[in-house]
């Protein structure tokens, strides 16, 4: 499958441009960014071509990889679906859920596939814990603990779209995409209040009774930064276990999903309507935050 690449920032160099290149069912074709200059410089460190022209990407392509800001990621999605290319998308989808849905609606249209990059859910070893816990019934409640500390030392991930949206935006995706397979969708965002600088704490109801508790952040001190999910249930309690493998190696995986679902049809579980979802929840939670200062 010819795919190209949208994106020239430091996510695209270290992560999705080595996964393309290196995947052997895919043909890398070149790279598009905002800035001709870097996508100059990207496309030669990678063996491919860089394109000044989006709409003659698209037309060379039968997918797209996209490593940008959700504000930009969602109409260039849209775009990129109605010239019939599949869809290989970063998390969030959108920051909003109009943004969302007109990406679910263009995919739907154009009858192309689409795989949202949650990095957990790409990897093997909490894939597998994942498939475990939601084949169980029983749980009760679960808590999910997502602490960064990005904006100390050179972070390549301190960008102004982080700064603007904080955890609950970069964070709180990838704890959605663990608790939602297991715990089933959220019927409401029962609390959220604000913790420091951008740390958000949120109390989620779920469709099957199970509640869960999210601790997002990307301000956390070095020391106190790490990942917890934890399920308590009939079965006892279990935590997610860590990974020892890439982002490109996560990345290829995701790019596995995105070619079974163009052979086979049969849309993935981590697709943009999945992703659409997890940008409702999102949108929802940043309502509760805004009300009354954020503590409802």
């Amino acid at each position: 499958m010819r795919i190209g690449l949208l994106g020239t920032g430091p996510w695209a160099d270290m992560a999705h441009a080595p996964a393309l290149s290196g995947h052997p069912g895919l043909d890398f074709v070149g790279v598009w960014g905002r800035r001709a200059e870097a996508a100059e410089e990207l496309a030669g460190r990678h063996g491919t071509r860089a394109f000044e022209d989006l709409d003659a990407l698209l037309a060379e392509v039968d997918a797209v990889a996209v490593a940008l800001p959700p504000s930009v990621q969602a109409p260039l999605a849209v775009r990129a679906a109605r010239a019939r290319c599949h869809l290989l998308l970063d998390k969030p989808v959108a920051t909003s859920v109009e943004e969302g849905r007109a990406v679910v609606e263009a995919a739907r249209e154009a009858g192309v596939s689409s795989v949202v990059f949650f990095t957990s859910r790409f990897q093997t070893a909490p894939e597998a814990w994942l498939a475990e816990q939601a084949a169980l019934d029983g749980w009760f409640t679960a808590r999910a603990e997502w602490l960064g500390s990005v904006f100390t030392g050179d972070s390549p991930f301190a960008t102004p779209w982080r700064r603007e949206k904080g955890g609950l935006w970069d964070v709180g995706p990838h704890a959605l995409s663990l608790l939602l397979p297991v715990l089933g969708d959220v019927r409401r965002v029962a609390a959220a209040a604000r913790g420091p600088e951008d740390t958000v704490h949120l109390v989620l109801e779920h469709v099957g009774g199970a509640s869960s508790t999210l601790t997002l952040s990307l301000t956390a001190p070095p020391a106190a930064a790490g990942t917890t999910v934890e399920l308590r249930g009939k079965a006892g309690v279990t935590v997610l276990p860590e990974s020892s493998e890439s982002a490109v190696q996560a990345l290829t995986r995701a790019a596995d999903a995105l070619l079974a679902a163009v052979e086979t049809g049969r849309p993935h579980a981590c697709d943009a309507a999945f992703g659409l979802r997890v940008t409702e929840i999102l949108a929802e939670a940043e309502g509760r935050l805004g009300e009354r200062g954020g503590q409802v």
